[in-house]
């Protein structure tokens, strides 16, 4: 029996005796609607366009368009190579061929389009969510919420303004048994936790240093670019470089930093901090790449709480046996949260005391989708939010907290200063040139408005 197959039944049988995260508003990826109206109740199906296909995107639209009560119906990718291949796979597994629409703007003016997915490189991701929003369409939204802390706000006013369904696909607040890790630290087993420590460790080659040539034709350059200044081509960006340059990424921080910091936050119940310090920097390699691959973030809050995070981008080597994870230090012990869906608690003896391990297959390491059956559960969420106004496991105002913790981060990284930050709102104070970093330039037209 293959392991999806193990994976199935299990939850058929739990969710059938009322044990299952059906109750987490999960679905599994490969249910037939018949399966899922004989354990749940079938419901209309979500229409869907997909923005961005090409690595996580395509691991989405693979997990969206197998799910029964969706409907995939547009492909939007300035690379008609990968638009291409996400169409022959969603057509694959929903019977049913979405069509190619490479500006994503012509999807959102269609009827047939409920809902946005937006797995687009990060200076997409606010800019694309608040047209979606203003069009009257719903967003998944890969992390991070934003490219900078100003355009998170927009879309927060956004939001408030339009009141559609937002929900940042920081995937993990979804997940069971991480869920029911935090509902144990927040019950008190191990007192008052005030110190969360995170990571994230990676063996990342150099990027090189690129080379300025022609646009290849199945590229249009100039929409990837969308809200960015523009630049001539080069030959290193495409399609995961991005990441490590300013004006379209954020680095690893944001990149993997975001979901364990968020985690953290959640953990902790802080919103905004009052201290922000960064040191780290581009040690391993003598290349293109802009942002730090090694990192260590300080985030201290008002209530005698506080976060960091570790990023090591080019030496992989593990930290408290994982290479991502989120610790929480608390008057009498610890909780340890993997990059899988599972957690231990240990008492101050380093003696552990409970340990729920994760019953379905995990890749920690993988860059487009970790765990696809998890996944799910944030997926379906998103779809009971639409349907029937349930609450978001990751709403928009608390991916823009989480998102902010790590933007502030690089921003005293970049500045080489101690941020003082009103924890009302997350703003920066008494700093011009930190200040500077709130927002970006845009090319001229593609400014975000509400």
């Amino acid at each position: 029996m293959s392991t999806n197959e193990k994976t199935r039944r299990y939850f058929i049988k739990t969710a059938l005796t009322g044990t299952a995260a059906v109750s987490l508003g999960g679905i599994l990826p490969g249910f037939s609607a018949k399966s899922y109206a004989g354990i749940i109740g079938a419901n209309e199906k979500v229409r869907v366009a997909m923005m961005g296909v090409n690595a996580r995107g395509l691991a989405l639209a693979k997990n969206f368009s197998l799910q029964p009560n969706c409907e995939i119906n547009y492909v939007c990718d300035v690379d008609s190579r990968a638009a291409d291949k996400c169409i022959g796979i969603v057509e694959k597994n929903q019977k049913k061929r979405p069509k190619a629409e490479p500006d994503f703007r012509k999807a959102l003016q269609y009827k047939d389009v409920d809902a946005l997915v937006i797995a687009a490189p990060d200076h997409w991701h606010a800019p694309a969510a608040i047209m979606a929003s203003q069009a009257g369409k719903h967003v998944y939204l890969e992390k991070p919420a934003s490219h900078n802390p100003n355009e998170g706000e927009i879309l927060l006013a956004t939001a408030k303004k339009y009141k559609n369904v937002i929900q940042m696909g920081n995937q993990r607040r979804s997940w069971p048994n991480v869920a029911a890790g935090i509902k144990e630290l927040h019950s008190g087993i191990i007192g008052r936790p005030y110190f969360a420590k995170t990571w994230y460790t990676n063996n990342r080659a150099s990027i090189g240093v690129g080379n300025q040539t022609a646009v290849p034709q199945w590229l249009n350059f100039d929409l990837w670019q969308g809200p960015a200044p523009r630049q001539a081509y080069k030959d290193n960006i495409l399609h995961y470089n991005w990441h490590w340059f300013w004006k379209w990424g954020t680095g690893e921080a944001l990149n993997n930093g975001t979901h364990m910091v968020d985690l953290a936050r959640w953990g902790l119940g802080v919103d905004y901090p009052t201290r922000v310090t960064s040191v780290g920097g581009r040690f391993r390699y003598k290349d293109d790449w802009e942002t730090p691959d090694t990192q260590t973030i300080g985030i201290e809050f008002a209530n005698k709480a506080m976060i960091t995070w570790e990023g090591r981008s080019c030496n992989g080597r593990d930290s408290e046996g994982d290479n991502t994870g989120v610790v929480f230090y608390a008057e009498k012990g610890s909780l340890q949260i993997d990059g899988g869906n599972s957690y231990t608690i240990y008492d101050l003896d380093d003696k552990v005391i409970k340990q729920v391990k994760n019953n379905i297959t995990i890749e920690a390491s993988s860059l487009t989708s970790p765990s696809q059956v998890l996944d799910a559960f944030h997926i379906q969420n998103f779809f009971s939010a639409i349907k029937e106004g349930a609450a978001l496991k990751s709403d928009i105002l608390s991916g823009h907290q989480s998102t902010l913790l790590v933007q502030l981060g690089n921003i005293a990284q970049r500045t080489g200063s101690t941020l003082q930050i009103d924890p009302s709102n997350g703003h920066i104070l008494n700093n011009a040139e930190a200040l500077k970093y709130w927002r970006r330039e845009y090319q001229p037209g593609w400014e975000p408005k509400i």
